[in-house]
């Protein structure tokens, strides 16, 4: 076991990375070493070495932000990682730089508004990556799927919040370069259907 530090909330999602474990807390994301653990030195620089520990240091990424109590907007594309901070109204990403908030793309006072209703048992905010257009998808999901529930996209490639969209996942995953979402517990594949604007059999 590994205790963390109270301060920063309950743990809300565990990832695997290539070397290590990412623990999103409530209002602190951590690196835990797997397999090894690090040794600090008098000058304050560390050396990595092998250990029969499971899991070793847990040592923060930079940046006041957790993953709230949302962990159903997480999703990840190979060394990045996606989800949303409702208490701070940001949306965050997890790379090889650190955490970046993504929400400052030109939407920082729009997230601000909006992800604050959000924090409620009968709310969510679900995320999925679309490998195909290289991009991260969130649905605000009100109870009752009403028509105030909306989808918003960040793009990769132009590195900003490209579009509103007129579906709304109940949860989503790419597999072999093809982005699916889920419907009334029902699965669909998008980017295959000549009708634009028509999700889930509606126009």
């Amino acid at each position: 076991t590994k205790d963390v530090n109270p301060s920063y909330g309950s743990i809300q999602k565990l990832s695997v990375r290539d070397s290590d474990l990412v623990a999103f807390c409530e209002d602190r994301v951590l690196q835990v070493f797997a397999n090894k653990d690090a040794l600090y030195n008098a000058d304050g620089n560390t050396n990595v070495v092998a250990t029969n520990k499971v899991l070793g240091i847990a040592k923060p990424f930079i940046g006041d932000y957790g993953i709230s109590k949302n962990p159903e907007s997480f999703a990840s594309d190979a060394y990045r990682s996606y989800f949303t901070d409702t208490s701070r109204g940001a949306v965050l990403r997890l790379s090889q730089d650190g955490l970046t908030p993504i929400s400052s793309a030109g939407m920082k006072d729009w997230f601000a508004d909006n992800l604050t209703k959000y924090t409620t048992p009968v709310h969510k905010i679900i995320g999925s990556f679309d490998d195909k257009k290289q991009e991260y998808n969130i649905s605000l999901v009100d109870g009752d799927l009403s028509l105030s529930s909306k989808t918003i996209s960040y793009s990769e490639k132009s590195k900003g919040w490209v579009s509103f969209k007129s579906f709304v996942q109940e949860n989503g995953v790419s597999l072999n370069n093809s982005y699916y979402t889920f419907k009334f517990g029902k699965l669909y594949e998008h980017h295959v259907n000549e009708v634009r604007n028509n999700f889930y059999n509606a126009q």
